[in-house]
């Protein structure tokens, strides 16, 4: 509890505005990204303790070999972009993939590279470049510092004192309760919490990443087609702070000649 009202008062000495990388968007967030990542890292543990680790082989194994071959792609591309700036961060990541037995149609990566798909989801996927649209959009989330972002949007909404003073409770729920409002905590972290404009840039710095892996940027069109088939008039959960499928095919076919600039046939 020490360590986490620690972390929460280096952040109130160290709100900063930044841009994100690719879209350029200013974002104000909190420059101590590696406490946020700390505290992530504890409920990420303890998702994995209490939820079932998926048995199919298969499943498994295409998650870790679209994850890895992302998150090499986006360590050394971030080893030169903008002159390294987001290198050092990038590069602490400590990467890990896990499919989780849930007929949920879900995804998340925390800030710091851990990710989990839900084996629900891959029956829309299919193969894996649609796996690694999903991925990629997940790991932007990260790359982007949204979770971050919401943070300190929550932190300037509600007054530092409120969040500090729950941090002061001394209850094991502290850590949870602050968290949770950036993330989904009720459920097991079913959901992460971002905005449509989150969800927009998400898709559109994903399809880079994407790219830079070696997957077909323009195979995201046909992935969202198969999504809105699958959604019927039943929104996932996943989806529900999403743009809509037609909104995001159009936005994302806007998007393409930029992030095909980055892909290179393997």
């Amino acid at each position: 509890m020490k360590q986490v009202l620690f972390f929460l008062l280096l952040a109130a000495m160290a709100f900063g505005c930044n841009r994100v990388p690719i879209t350029h968007r200013r974002q104000s967030t909190w420059e101590n990204e590696a406490a946020l990542q700390k505290m992530c890292d504890s409920m990420y543990r303890q998702f994995i303790a209490t939820h079932k680790i998926t048995t199919n082989k298969q499943q498994a194994a295409q998650v870790q070999l679209v994850g890895q071959k992302l998150s090499i792609a986006i360590t050394n591309f971030f080893k030169t972009y903008d002159n390294g700036k987001y290198y050092p961060e990038v590069s602490a990541y400590k990467w890990d993939f896990n499919t989780i037995q849930d007929s949920t149609i879900n995804a998340w990566c925390m800030p710091g590279g851990k990710v989990v798909v839900y084996t629900g989801l891959m029956k829309v996927t299919q193969d894996e470049t649609g796996l690694a649209v999903v991925i990629g959009h997940e790991i932007a989330h990260a790359i982007a510092k949204h979770g971050n972002e919401r943070m300190t949007q929550e932190m300037k909404a509600h007054g530092l004192g409120s969040i500090l003073s729950i941090a002061l409770s001394g209850s094991p729920q502290a850590t949870q309760d602050v968290l949770g409002m950036v993330y989904g905590a009720a459920g097991g972290l079913t959901l992460l919490k971002y905005s449509r404009k989150h969800e927009t840039e998400a898709d559109k710095i994903g399809l880079v990443f994407m790219a830079l892996a070696g997957y077909d940027p323009s195979k995201s069109i046909e992935f969202w087609e198969r999504m809105s088939k699958a959604n019927g008039t039943q929104i996932p959960q996943w989806l529900s702070s999403h743009p809509s499928d037609q909104t995001r095919i159009n936005e994302l076919k806007a998007w393409l000649p930029e992030a095909l600039k980055y892909y290179k046939k393997p």
